[in-house]
This record gives C-alpha cells, sequence and structure tokens, in this order.
C-alpha cells in the first residue's frame, strides 16, 4: 500500500529538482523516489558502535588461516578437482 509524503521546498530547490528529474525524463516524484532510496541504501543500518564492538572482538580471536595456495587446492580437492594423490 502506497502511502503519501508531503515535502516542503522552496522555489529554487524545487527548481532544481525538476530541472534534474527533466534531464531524466522522468516525473519529480519518481526523481524523489529514487533519491530516497539511493540514500536509504548509502545509510549503514545498525549502530555503529556496536558494529565496531564485534569486529574488536573478532580480531582478539586466533584463526586457523593457511597460505592462499594451500586453501584453493584443498577446497578444490574436497570438490573433486584436485589432483588425485
Amino acid at each position: 500500500m502506497s502511502k503519501r509524503v508531503q515535502v516542503l521546498l522552496d522555489e529554487e530547490e524545487l527548481r532544481k529538482i525538476q530541472r534534474a528529474a527533466r534531464a531524466q525524463k522522468i516525473t519529480v516524484a519518481a526523481w524523489v523516489r529514487q533519491a530516497l532510496r539511493a540514500t536509504r541504501i548509502q545509510e549503514p543500518m545498525g549502530d555503529a558502535k556496536r558494529k565496531l564492538e564485534v569486529v574488536r572482538a573478532a580480531v582478539r580471536h586466533s584463526y586457523p588461516s593457511a597460505d592462499i595456495e594451500q586453501m584453493i587446492a584443498e577446497i578444490e580437492h574436497g570438490y573433486g578437482m584436485g589432483s588425485k594423490e
């Protein structure tokens, strides 16, 4: 279900938005929806402080790792793609 949102703009800003919409051959409403969608996508989701806490906790641990070539070889071997040794 769609909902209506009212936004008040000064005349100069509205003219600029109209020009931008015209340049893209879309309505002002479509231009505004695209701008809001793009902005929403770029906004970080969740609490930045919490994300940093999680990253900091993760780097305190020592996880097993190997040389990248060795890891790829082991993965391919597991898929039956590696050499038959």
